[in-house]
Formats: structure tokens, sequence, C-alpha cells
């Protein structure tokens, strides 16, 4: 977490003094406002930026308003000769300025305010850092809590997540965690799905009406389980649009319909895989389907063209590397199913493995998983 604070004038003297005055802080300085955007955006983050108000080519609100939309987090300070409200009024309303000093102000005011800023800076992102890391923690136990009480749909999940990953990455889509987060929690919905309902699934058998809106209530209840955690409101959105008619091709593109179009695709694509179509097929089989985005379809197609370098390997769980992903379902050696065909193995998923693999029941070795052949394999003869 950086200290450093930006100090931005048009009077060269001013900003020398800063650098004199100030020893005990972390300052750069900036002739104008356009030399302390460029210096923003070239040497930033700053924890604090302090501005004169007149300046020339913009004013101090315009300079520090930029300064926000760049660097949200910065805290800004006004620093001016001017001692008018308006002035002042205008600086907090658009710049969202955290302190309004007046020239001249004593080093030890100046100080004192600088000591506030930083602390501001500090608190404002220690409580991202706990937010970002309740939120994580969220997730994993959603999708844990998904694991255990239906494996194929954390299976599906998982198979949707890395689908979505690809189309999202490809397409450089912004805040790309949300469409990740919103196919491997979108199935969660299925815990409120009777057993036997399931059942009837797996096994293949026509479900009757009321079966049939049971089922499909499954994306609601994902909705009003993930509004409830602050930062996965577009998430929740995303799932519950599933469970909705399809919106038109000239939709506006927000990112929940956007999540929910990517959702739907990599949803058809999984149940073309799962039922025994090779990759490539199965794009090209969706590329001739109009209700899906042709760019999205497109994005998948770089996916397949990798196709080729999987290779299909049998392995131990001592064996497994991160990036592999099962080729077969993994059951206990009494027959119980632990995870499903298509899961990519990740550092939890190696541990549960092992976690299996030391229970009574263990696990029906070795497993079948697709790797890429670049991934280096080291496997013993015999395993």
């Amino acid at each position: 977490m950086t200290n450093r604070i930006l100090c931005v004038d048009d009077e060269p003297n001013i900003l020398h003094a800063f650098a004199r005055q100030l020893r005990k802080f972390e300052i750069v300085t900036a002739l104008g406002p356009e030399v302390g955007l460029r210096t923003m955006a070239e040497q930033g983050p700053f924890a604090v930026v302090v501005s004169d108000l007149r300046m020339p080519q913009m004013s101090g609100v315009q300079f520090l308003s930029k300064v926000k939309a760049l660097s949200p987090d910065t805290v800004r300070i006004m620093l001016t000769g001017q001692g008018d409200l308006s002035a002042a009024a205008e600086a907090v309303n658009q710049g969202n300025v955290f302190r309004f000093l007046l020239k001249p102000c004593p080093t030890e005011v100046l100080s004192a305010a600088l000591d506030a800023g930083l602390e501001q800076y500090r608190l404002v992102n220690v409580e991202r850092s706990l937010l970002e890391e309740t939120l994580r923690r969220s997730v994993e136990v959603m999708a844990e809590i998904l694991s255990l009480a239906n494996r194929e749909a954390f299976g599906q999940a998982n198979r949707l997540q890395r689908y979505v990953r690809h189309i999202s990455a490809t397409l450089a889509l912004p805040e790309q965690w949300q469409y990740e987060v919103a196919a491997l929690l979108s199935q969660i919905g299925s815990i409120a799905v009777p057993p036997d309902l399931l059942e009837k699934l797996n096994l293949g058998q026509p479900l009757n009406p009321e079966e049939r809106k049971v089922y499909g209530s499954r994306w609601q209840v994902a909705h009003d389980l993930l509004v409830k955690i602050p930062r996965l409101e577009v998430v929740a959105r995303i799932v519950q649009g599933l469970g909705t008619a399809p919106p038109a091709a000239g939709s506006p593109a927000d990112p929940s319909v956007l999540g929910s179009r990517m959702l739907r695709l990599a949803i058809a694509l999984d149940e073309l895989v799962m039922d025994g179509a090779p990759l490539a097929a199965a794009i090209a089989k969706l590329k001739l389907n109009k209700a899906h985005d042709p760019v999205m379809v497109a994005a998948l197609e770089t996916m397949a063209e990798g196709d080729g370098e999987i290779e299909i390997c049998s392995i131990r769980i001592a064996k497994l590397r991160v990036g592999m992903v099962l080729h077969s379902d993994v059951h206990s050696r009494s027959g119980v199913l632990l995870l499903g065909k298509g899961q990519e193995i990740t550092p939890s998923v190696i541990a549960r493995l092992r976690g299996f693999a030391a229970s009574a029941s263990g696990v029906a070795e070795p497993l079948t998983v697709a790797v890429r052949r670049a991934v280096p394999i080291d496997i013993a003869p015999g395993d």
C-alpha cells in the first residue's frame, strides 16, 4: 500500500516549499494539472493528491474530478488562496474533496491534513481487502456446499466456468470475475431440488409439468441466495436471467444480460459435449443456432483450435497437476460418484481427492484426465 503524496500547483516556488517543509512525507510534485495527470498515469497510484484551485488549462476542481476517475481511492485535498465558500462547495461536490485548506496554510495544519489523508487511504484499502476476502470466502463456501449437495451440478458448474472464462478473456470483457463466479454458482439453486427429481434427471427420465416447474425455479432460488451477498448483485441477475426468455438480439448488452447470454451458450455447449460430441463439432453446431451470440461462439472456436493438443492419460492422484481436466467421472472404490467428468483440476480439487483417498471408501484409481501436451506429466511406468 502506497504512502506517496502528489502535490500539484502552477507555481514552482510553492512546489519547492512543499518538498522542503514536508520532508517527513514521500512527496512527488507536478507543475500544473496536465503534468499532474501524466504523473498519476505514469507513477501512480498515490495515496493523497494536493491541488491548487486556480490553475491555467483546468481548475483544481476539474483536475481533482479527473483524479477521482483515474484513481477513486486516492484522497483529494484542495489548497487555495481563494477563500470563497462557493469554490469550496464546488470542490467538495464535484471533486469529492477530503479537505479544503486556505493559503497561506501553516505547515503543521497541512501536515495534519496529510496525516489524516494517509489514514483515510489506509482505511479505505483495508476495508476493500476485507470485503474482497469475505467475498472470496463466501464464493468458496457456496461452491463447497454445492459440491457436497450435488456433485453432478458441481461438476457442470466447473465446466461452465471454464467455458465462460475463455469467452470473457478472449473478448477482453471488463469485470471478468463476475461472469466466472456466475458460472461457478449458477447451479447453487439445485440444492432446493428434491433428490428424487434429480435422480430422474440423471437417469434421463422425463419430468411431468409440476416437476419441470420445480426444476425451473432453481434459477430464482440461486438469485435469492446470491443477491444477499454484497457485490454479487450482477452475478445474481445473470443467473436469474437463465430462467427468463432470452432478450432480443438488439437488447442493451449490460453485464447481467451479457452474462446470461454467455452462460446460456456455455450450458448449450456443455450439454453437447457431455452427450459425446467433440468440442469442435459441438461449437460448429452452436454456430448454426441463431439464438446464440455469434461473437461469443467465435470466441469459443479459439478454444477448439487447441483441442488437437489434448492428450488423454491414466494417472494416479499423486501425479495430478493443476490445469488437467477429468476426462471421466471419479468414483469411490464402492462405486459412489465423487467428482464429475469435465472438472478442472485445481489445488482444492487435488486436496479433496486426497481426502477421499485417505478415507475408508477410497478412490478408484487410476483417473482419466485430459491434459495439454505442453503441460509436463510425470507418469512412471505402470501408473
